[in-house]
């Protein structure tokens, strides 16, 4: 059964203009799927479909069996810029969503402090965005997303502008903190290394349509050492031989 149902989603930007052509895609609860596709392709629209925050031309999103056609607390987005407010502490900046609709209570302040902990900023509640690294900066951007307990975490390439060790240490992060809560991921990116690590499956997207998919059976929990295994290279090699066929 689909957790997270994307069906036919269509989206123009005006009749001429499709962006998002006729996309059908299934993701089961827990599973974690990236989509991978050059720039311009559509990626990032179906991704704000999928989340609510663009309406749909035609089609339909479903989350457990409800329709999304407004952004909802049982979505998380987490932008490919952290987009912390700057004159915010780590610790408010977490609770923003929370602060939009009320006011944050005890319970939610000892929540962002768990998240915190999990992400391993414990010590940097009190800090503000211009006091982090980038790396900081997206682990916070993540536990803001996680802080509603979201059912789906929807990420449109949050470790671009990272180093490559930064990078791979939070895509262990994330792998972990998404295990924890048993969440439901659609991530986007342009790294295939990154797709096959993360990913249950893989999806390669072309002028606004999913033209292949893969199913990733590497072991889980992923280990640093399968980057550099025979398999995973192979693996590397068929998205790519996709996504040139594909353009």
């Amino acid at each position: 059964m689909s957790f997270l149902a994307i069906n036919h989603a269509t989206y123009a930007f005006q009749p001429s203009e499709t962006v998002v052509d006729s996309v059908e895609w299934a993701i089961g609860q827990g599973e974690f799927h990236c989509l991978v596709g050059r720039s311009g392709c559509g990626k990032t629209t179906l991704l704000k479909v999928a989340a609510g925050l663009l309406q749909p031309t035609a089609g339909s999103i479903f989350i457990d069996g409800t329709e999304i056609v407004a952004p909802s607390a049982q979505v998380g987005f987490v932008f490919q810029t952290p987009t912390l407010l700057e004159w915010q502490t780590v610790s408010d900046n977490i609770l923003l969503p929370i602060s939009l609709r009320r006011t944050p209570s005890p319970p939610d302040r000892q929540k962002a402090t768990g998240l915190l902990e999990l992400v391993g900023l414990a010590d940097y509640a009190g800090r503000f965005p211009r006091e982090l690294s980038g790396g900081q900066q997206s682990r916070v951007a993540i536990a803001r997303a996680l802080i509603n307990e979201p059912a789906v975490l929807l990420l449109d390439e949050p470790f671009a502008a990272l180093d490559a060790i930064t990078r791979e240490e939070l895509q262990d992060d994330l792998l972990s903190l998404c295990a924890l809560h048993g969440t439901t991921v659609l991530f986007v990116t342009h790294d295939i290394a990154e797709a096959i690590y993360l990913a249950d499956r893989v999806a390669v997207m072309e002028s606004g349509q999913l033209r292949h998919e893969f199913t990733v059976d590497l072991a889980k929990p992923r280990q640093r050492d399968m980057r550099y295994s025979p398999h995973f290279n192979n693996l590397c090699f068929e998205v790519r031989r996709a996504m040139d066929e594909a353009a």
